[in-house]
């Protein structure tokens, strides 16, 4: 993979894309509507190097992709904007239902793009999805969708070992958004070497572990105990010194997979913006470390959806 590196923030290619991506990303869900900060967090993003910004149409019924759109609509040749399509919220707003199917996507989009004030995006991706799933009619939707130029690139978000084998098989996906973290590292056992080897960029979500790595008390997670959660964070803090913190040792531990393109960070304060930043400016973890976080909890495999 191509790589190009400016001050204050590395950049990756994403795949087969023509795409540099900052490997650190910023996840947009976190931002919620009416916070009058948020174009400000977004504008210092930038500044500081980050150009990936990752939304989805399902996050606060699409309010999320608006304030991106509005913030973004001056910036547009600087960032690469993606976003998500296949949950449908329901009328009456009780939650939302599964839908991968060509109509509905290509309907989709058309309203993503209004939200985003975007004449193209640049990386929509399937929200999910199973192996019963037409998939053939959604590649034929994203297909015909990359024809019209409304979109450049596409990709999935799953954590399915048997969805990403068949999609990284059958279509011409760019990349997929996946778990992946010290206290889950499912993704090593197969997806994250079929997708190094397939050159699909690697987008991960959930580095930190909903903060179980960082600063929250150990609680279970997937098959983990209380203790072994603890055991983990502990192994964290233990290598994390003054020149960098627990959130960017758990975030420099999956950037150290070469499947991965960037960790997608959830930034909703000016604070964890420049913890994230800092994550690259920060002294990388050595051979050592890394095994000394192995070795800190036994890794978890699919059980399902193999």
């Amino acid at each position: 993979m191509r790589q190009l590196k400016l001050i204050g923030m590395d950049y990756q290619q994403l795949g087969k894309s023509d795409l540099q991506v900052s490997r650190i990303g910023f996840g947009c869900m976190s931002l919620k509507p009416g916070n009058p900060q948020n174009e400000n967090i977004i504008d210092h993003a930038i500044e500081a190097g980050i150009n990936y910004f990752d939304t989805a149409d399902l996050y606060d019924k699409g309010a999320n992709e608006e304030l991106l759109g509005k913030a973004l609509k001056q910036k547009r040749n600087k960032i690469i904007i993606a976003t998500k399509v296949g949950n449908h919220w329901r009328s009456d707003g009780s939650g939302w239902d599964w839908n991968p199917g060509k109509e509905y996507i290509l309907k989709s989009v058309e309203e993503s793009l209004k939200r985003l004030q975007a004449g193209h995006i640049d990386l929509y991706q399937l929200h999910g999805g199973t192996i019963d799933d037409p998939i053939e009619e959604t590649i034929d939707a994203f297909e015909q969708l990359v024809k019209q130029g409304k979109i450049r690139y596409y990709g999935i978000s799953s954590i399915r070992p048997n969805v990403i084998r068949y999609w990284s098989e059958h279509s011409k996906i760019v990349s997929v958004m996946t778990q992946y973290s010290l206290l889950d590292r499912r993704p090593e056992e197969e997806t994250l070497s079929l997708l190094g080897k397939k050159n699909i960029g690697v987008l991960v979500r959930g580095s930190v572990a909903q903060g179980l790595l960082v600063n929250k008390p150990p609680k279970p997670f997937l098959n983990y105990s209380e203790q072994e959660v603890g055991k983990a964070a502990k192994a964290v803090q233990s290598i994390s010194d003054k020149h960098r913190n627990p959130a960017q040792t758990a975030i420099q531990f999956v950037l150290r997979n070469t499947a991965v393109t960037s960790a997608v960070i959830g930034i909703r304060t000016m604070e964890q913006l420049k913890e994230a930043v800092n994550t690259i400016r920060s002294p990388y973890l050595s051979d050592a470390d890394v095994q000394e976080l192995n070795n800190s909890i036994p890794p978890a495999y699919y059980k399902e959806h193999r």
